[in-house]
């Protein structure tokens, strides 16, 4: 892929591999070329949430080309799991136009303290590494549509 095509796409992202751990820069554009890790070779899974953490939150919100929606939750929230299946289903059907990322709040405090997070689940959308909009509570899926809007339209 030339340069010139590679800029136009608009849609990359760096993701952490959930086999080696190794960061890679993946073409949101080419999702149905099933990309691989650049280390392990295996395959980077986009069609459902991905995990961050305080350590790497700050790149993939900063580098995405794509609106990313990240969901603050814990193992042992009942409503978080309750959104659990909402989540896969909208990664899986806004792949190649938005990530979806999961974070723990309780494994990863600092960033839930800098966003303010009281309550959980929240959902929060950012753009260009910006907050543009954000959700508390278990939520219809409608409800989350109409969060990304236009950002991923």
């Amino acid at each position: 892929m030339s340069e010139a095509t590679r800029k136009a796409s608009g849609r990359r992202v760096t993701v952490r591999c959930p086999f080696c751990s190794r960061l890679n820069r993946v073409d949101l554009a080419r999702t149905t070329d099933r990309p691989r890790c650049g280390n392990c070779a295996r395959p980077l899974l986009l069609d459902r949430p991905v995990d961050v953490t305080d350590q790497d939150f700050e790149r993939y919100v900063r580098d995405a080309e794509v609106p990313v929606l990240v969901d603050f939750h814990a193992d042992w929230c009942g409503p978080c799991k309750m959104m659990a299946p909402v989540l896969d289903s909208l990664a899986h059907d806004r792949q190649g136009d938005l990530l979806v990322a999961r974070l723990d709040s309780d494994r990863n405090p600092a960033t839930s303290a800098r966003f303010s997070v009281r309550g959980i689940p929240t959902f929060i959308l950012f753009r260009g590494g910006r907050e543009v909009g954000r959700e508390t509570g278990a939520v219809p899926r409608s409800q989350l549509d109409a969060l990304l809007g236009k950002e991923t339209a």
